[in-house]
């Protein structure tokens, strides 16, 4: 049986816990930071924790990272 294969673009901004839940970056800090409040910055700093029905999709796209 051949080995499935993971979706380029999920390795690439996904990683995962040693629990297994899935880590990612903040989303909307590329462009437009001048129209956003200083908060919003400080709070999308580093990474996050997807929820689970997000995890759950993503998981799919990464058989081998569980």
């Amino acid at each position: 049986m051949p080995k499935m294969k993971t979706k380029a673009g999920a390795k690439k901004r996904f990683k995962m816990t040693a629990n297994g839940k899935v880590k990612v970056a903040a989303a909307g800090k590329r462009h437009g930071m001048i129209k956003r409040t200083k908060k919003f910055i400080r709070d999308a700093r580093g990474t996050m924790v997807l929820c689970d029905a997000d995890a759950r999709i993503v998981k799919k796209y990464m058989p081998y990272h569980r």
